[in-house]
């Protein structure tokens, strides 16, 4: 199935199950305890961990959910989408982030250990930018020149337009969910060669290619300043930026959502929480921290 198919799926998966979270509706102001949330001396607590990709985001919804609801404490940290899954797994986290959709595998884990099935939320769409340094003349690739350099078989800028220089490879670490979707979708699941040179966080892999005029490096939009991202072939071998607009339209080829999933329906606050992401206030953050807000008609809950 190509990326915009893909993506048409997803809107399907949202809008039915918009009408749920319609029910919700923007309660993001009024908590009022209820089931689900942890109570400590009055105060309610939200634990979410896991994607790297999404921990400034988290943390900006947290901080404006909490300067709304003052009974409340929110803490987040990354470590990875692997990370955050786990954690739903083995019930030390009431959210987890991840920039990947969940296996069925960890799906299986979570319904025997949690006795709970899965709940997908999405809140959020990025898209994977292919960064080079600023001062590299190379402006634009297709998706099989890139695998063929980070599988080692490319391994001069000359090769492909630039200079005559070598390629320094810069990728994530492998329990990153933004690892697990390029592997999937650029090297179609084969290996990275060896002397790809893994970082901890996008942020990381972004400051390295800013400073190496033969690196290149892979991550979410949202962190590609002092670099440049290369505009790559879409299924029409035309090539694309990645903006929103080629996101949401289905043609630039590494759009994806970013999810949080919860073990079971969501309640108390984390139900509040998610309403607060999803509420027109939750997706200017989106915004202003640099990823693509959801369209209207796909946030359910207003």
């Amino acid at each position: 199935m190509n990326t915009l198919s893909r993506i048409l799926c997803l809107i399907g998966f949202l809008a039915s199950v918009s009408l749920a979270l319609s029910a919700c509706g923007n309660r993001y102001d009024e908590i009022t305890g209820g089931e689900g949330a942890k109570q400590s001396g009055g105060r309610q607590t939200l634990t979410i961990k896991g994607s790297d990709t999404m921990v400034i985001l988290a943390q900006r919804w947290a901080e404006g959910f909490m300067a709304a609801n003052a009974n409340s404490t929110i803490q987040v940290s990354g470590g990875g989408s692997g990370t955050g899954i786990a954690a739903l797994i083995n019930g030390t986290t009431d959210l987890a982030n991840s920039s990947r959709k969940i296996k069925e595998r960890e799906i299986e884990t979570v319904r025997k250990n949690r006795s709970a099935e899965v709940v997908e939320t999405p809140v959020a769409i990025d898209t994977i930018a292919v960064y080079v340094s600023e001062k590299n003349p190379v402006k634009k690739l297709n998706i099989e020149t890139i695998k063929q350099i980070y599988r080692g078989r490319i391994k001069n800028w000359s090769e492909v337009g630039g200079p005559d220089l070598p390629i320094v490879l810069y990728s994530r670490e492998n329990n990153s969910g933004t690892y697990a979707y390029f592997k999937e979708q650029v090297l179609d699941d084969e290996d990275f060669v060896a002397e790809a040179q893994t970082l901890p966080g996008t942020a990381s892999v972004i400051n390295a290619v800013a400073r190496d005029e033969k690196g290149i490096g892979y991550g979410g939009i949202a962190f590609g300043e002092g670099v440049r991202a290369l505009e790559i072939a879409g299924e029409d071998g035309i090539h694309y930026a990645p903006t929103m607009e080629n996101a949401i339209g289905g043609i630039y080829p590494l759009a994806r959502f970013l999810y949080i999933y919860s073990a079971g329906e969501p309640t108390g606050i984390a139900r509040q929480f998610l309403d607060f992401a999803l509420s027109e206030i939750g997706q200017s953050v989106v915004d202003g921290v640099g990823y693509y807000p959801l369209p209207r008609e796909m946030r359910g809950n207003e």
